[in-house]
């Protein structure tokens, strides 16, 4: 092997070593501050911890944006939305039954699928995510968030997470080193995914879908395997459903308002696929509210049978 593609693939570990590690800093100091100010542990689950396991995704997007590698940056959301909902869910509901929370299948489940689709609209209309639309995508994240904490508040039954781990100047640092953790691992993901796919002859969406989606969303699976074995199973779904609303709103929504994100013919079928996937998760959930061991190896040989769809169509 070429020492240049190896040195480049020593750079996507690295990055990816950034991306996790910044990542787990960020969540540990953001869910401190969480159980500082006394914020419900669904809320954290859909927003703090979804957030900053989505980070990795913002990073590479955002980056690959501003780079002008678009199709790496709806690649990247689509691949990474498919690895949570397919992988993540089927793994954890391999490991225990997952039980939904009635406001996540109630409410946060349907407000994916619409967004979901809504996003499918977008492209089939215009073939691109335009800076308008991208402001759309941001300005109902506010909503949602905003809903979110006003629903939190009038809930009497919620659970709250427990002592705070950190000191409120412990968590600040945290944050912030986290962030720089984030930033700089995506650089060197995209920088050297990109070296990598050219030097390969492999494309640009190939990267995205496969390589760089799974890197990006080893936060989250790392994130719910540890939630499960600690028994809290709200915080499994509700970070990977908030991590999947955060990558379509803010990831796709400050990555097409930064450039306009043009769409390649070709992942119009991925797109569709993901759409699919999200309804398939979310009748799942409604037929007996919760996702059990037969559902999980389903949603596992999907996630299998589209991997090897995507490579074989390279």
């Amino acid at each position: 092997m070429d020492a240049g593609i190896i040195i480049q693939i020593v750079l996507l570990l690295v990055g990816f070593v950034f991306l996790i590690k910044g990542s787990d800093f960020f969540v540990d100091g953001a869910s401190s501050i969480a159980a500082i100010l006394k914020i419900p542990t669904i809320i954290v689950g859909l927003t703090i911890v979804a957030f900053g396991t989505s980070a990795p995704e913002a990073a590479v997007s955002i980056t690959s944006s501003i780079a002008g590698n678009n199709a790496m940056a709806v690649s990247n959301i689509v691949g990474s939305n498919l690895f949570n909902m397919l992988m993540i869910i089927g793994i954890a509901a391999l490991m225990s039954n997952l039980l939904m929370e009635k406001s996540v299948l109630n409410k946060d489940l349907p407000f994916l699928v619409g967004i979901t689709v809504l996003w499918a609209i977008f492209l089939v209309i215009g073939w691109d995510i335009s800076t308008i639309e991208g402001i759309i995508l941001l300005a109902l994240l506010v909503i949602y968030v905003l809903y979110l904490i006003r629903d939190a508040k009038k809930s009497s039954d919620a659970n709250y997470v427990e002592k705070p781990k950190l000191t409120t100047p412990k968590s600040i640092i945290f944050i912030v080193v986290g962030l720089a953790g984030i930033i700089l691992g995506g650089d060197l993901v995209v920088d050297s995914a990109s070296a990598i796919a050219i030097a390969l002859g492999m494309s640009e969406t190939l990267v995205g879908l496969t390589i760089v989606a799974i890197g990006t969303s080893l936060p989250e699976l790392v994130t719910s395997i540890t939630a499960l074995r600690k028994g809290e199973n709200q915080l499994v779904i509700g970070n990977v459903v908030g991590s999947n609303i955060f990558n379509i709103l803010f990831v796709l929504g400050a990555s097409s308002a930064i450039s306009r994100i043009p769409l390649d013919s070709s992942m119009l079928i991925d797109v569709l696929f993901m759409v699919a996937v999200t309804v398939l998760c979310f009748i799942f959930g409604k037929t007996q509210e919760k996702y059990d061991k037969k559902e999980g190896i389903i949603l596992i040989i999907l996630f299998i049978a589209y991997m090897t769809f995507a490579i074989m169509r390279n």
